[in-house]
């Protein structure tokens, strides 16, 4: 049986903090705004907001430093397939925002009126780019740097472009349209679990793409001997 009356959770006492924020930021400017506003709105004391948050900014980007630690937290765990786990990371990311696009459209629209806030977006996207790197690398042990950073980087791009349709626009965009854009990215990676017939470039050995790492190769063989 729920209980109608229990106590926030420290979960829903920050995402209160941080609507109350973005309400102020969007109707009177992030400058002009004060944490002592911030904390009057939200019912909370200054000292709460303080041992919550850092500052201004960190409201701003605190769904992201959850979803880091999320992502951090799913990625320790072993997969069978490191390149689609890197895949299902960005939809969960991805999933996170589209479930209130309202409110991710006005933290947006805040990002984009400050420099400041500009510079820090920067510094987060790189953020993920690097988690889904270092966990392809220890992953795929022998996997070459560059195919480590260059699916990070693809997995990211893909994943911002489809957002800014979310954010940029009145319409939904569903997570399909996401998973759709990364099983491409999949393909084009030599990466895709699903079987596809053989292109020009495949090797000649097996039935691998000649553009997937070896590492992914020896991976997919080593499972199939297990098997």
């Amino acid at each position: 049986m729920s209980d109608a009356t229990a106590a926030p959770t420290p979960t829903d006492a920050r995402t209160a903090v941080v609507a109350a924020a973005i309400d102020l930021f969007a109707r009177q400017g992030f400058d002009q705004t004060s944490v002592e506003q911030i904390a009057q709105a939200a019912g909370v004391s200054r000292s709460t907001f303080f041992r919550q948050f850092g500052g201004k900014d960190d409201v701003v980007f605190a769904d992201h430093e959850l979803l880091l630690e999320q992502l951090r937290e799913y990625l320790a765990h072993p997969h069978p397939d490191p390149w689609g786990a890197v895949c299902e990371a960005s939809v969960r990311v991805y999933s996170h925002f589209a479930a209130d696009p309202e409110l991710a459209r006005r933290r947006y629209a805040i990002v984009r009126g400050v420099a400041a806030l500009r510079d820090r977006e920067i510094v987060t996207v790189f953020r993920y780019e690097r988690l889904f790197d270092e966990y392809l690398r220890s992953a795929l042990p022998g996997l070459d740097p560059l195919d480590a950073v260059g699916f990070a980087a693809l997995v990211t791009a893909v994943h911002n472009h489809v957002l800014r349709q979310l954010l940029r626009g009145p319409k939904k965009v569903p997570v399909t349209v996401l998973r759709r854009a990364l099983d491409d990215a999949l393909r084009r990676f030599g990466v895709h679990p699903d079987p596809v017939d053989p292109a020009d470039d495949d090797v000649v050995v097996a039935v691998f793409p000649k553009r997937m790492p070896a590492a992914e190769v020896a991976r997919r063989l080593a499972a199939r001997l297990e098997d």
